[in-house]
């Protein structure tokens, strides 16, 4: 089972969030206030924070901004998941990932259903890898954003998480861009 091995030293990770919304400013943003705080609470680095409109190619020309950015391990997103015409946000993502990492989408649904039931079918949170750095797509609400971090992401960005997590390989992220 998982576990925290104490023994070893935590090792602060530099994220960029990153909330997908036409109407939101950081004042009513309550969605990136709580992914903001977590972050801090657990030790992180807020390197950015930017709220830009549900278009897909903009979301996607920040993603790229931030994955060329060597301050930037993690971007994390939330808003424009859902099914709606203007949620493009997937899409974005997927226009820059490398590689997917399928199982976070399926394990969130998973904690999701715990919580709100047949409804988390409506969600398409997703995550993936870009020039070595995590990108991570979530719900814009802030119970969505709680559950990612608490049931997924908070335990995956702490090197002292036992079998294993993301901070521990992410130095060879990028090892195919380095092949010769």
């Amino acid at each position: 089972m998982s576990r925290i091995d104490e023994s070893l030293e935590f090792i602060p990770i530099r994220i960029a969030i990153l909330t997908v919304s036409d109407t939101r400013s950081v004042e009513d943003d309550r969605s990136g206030q709580t992914l903001v705080e977590r972050i801090e609470r657990a030790g992180h680095v807020l390197v950015d924070r930017k709220i830009i409109r549900d278009e897909r190619g903009e979301i996607a020309a920040q993603l790229r901004l931030w994955v060329g950015d060597p301050e930037i391990d993690v971007v994390i997103s939330t808003g424009g998941t859902g099914l709606t015409g203007r949620d493009v946000t997937v899409e974005a993502h997927r226009d820059v990932y490398e590689k997917e990492i399928d199982a976070f989408g399926t394990v969130f649904t998973i904690i999701s259903m715990q919580k709100i039931g047949t409804s988390a079918v409506q969600s398409r949170a997703t995550g993936g890898v870009a020039g070595g750095t995590y990108l991570f797509a979530l719900p814009g609400s802030p119970g969505a954003c709680k559950d990612a971090w608490d049931g997924i992401l908070e335990k995956q960005f702490d090197y002292r998480h036992r079998p294993c997590n993301f901070v521990e390989i992410m130095p060879r992220l990028d090892e195919h861009l380095r092949r010769k």
